[in-house]
């Protein structure tokens, strides 16, 4: 294997939870709708594992962040299913040669509790980056109460991807 054909990726993304639930702004992780009665503050759907995974590939292709692609300046952003979002960078990553071997994401929360979730956020995770479920891993954890997480203002997510060009 050409070492050189692989790139390796890190995205980082936090949102704060908002003052009320907002049916309109349901709680998704990683295209997951959670029937949690939580909305976080974002100007699309805020999703923050989607968003981490956004960073990450960018990351990994060089081609800048999450914002540089999609500005919370642009009203036609407002609301977006990040989905779409992971769409159109795994495009720009498919142009540039590139595609996902493997994504880790470790998502930081008080609440709610997510481990019931874990194996459907990664089937679609999977199922996004055309990627084998033995590919993908999702992890959570707590603050243990220490800081703006563990005082359950919002939540926050990493991501490592690891990236290969085609030949």
């Amino acid at each position: 294997m050409d070492l050189h054909k692989l790139r390796i990726g890190h995205g980082f993304d936090v949102h704060k939870f908002a003052a009320e639930y907002s049916a309109d702004k349901p709680l998704v992780l990683a295209g997951v709708r959670l029937e949690d009665k939580r909305s976080l503050v974002a100007h699309s759907d805020g999703d923050v594992v989607l968003h981490a995974v956004c960073d990450a590939i960018l990351g990994a292709i060089a081609a800048g962040d999450i914002g540089d692609h999609f500005p919370d300046s642009d009203a036609s952003y407002a609301g977006a299913d990040s989905s779409n979002l992971l769409l159109e960078v795994l495009e720009l990553a498919n142009k540039k040669g590139f595609q996902p071997i493997n994504v880790d994401v470790t998502i930081i929360a008080q609440v709610p509790r997510l481990s019931g979730h874990r194996q459907q956020m990664m089937a679609s995770l999977a199922g996004l980056l055309h990627l084998d479920t033995d590919r993908v891993n999702v992890k959570a954890t707590t603050t243990e109460r220490m800081g703006y997480l563990g005082r359950e203002e919002g939540m926050a997510c990493h991501c490592v991807v690891l990236m290969q060009q085609s030949s």
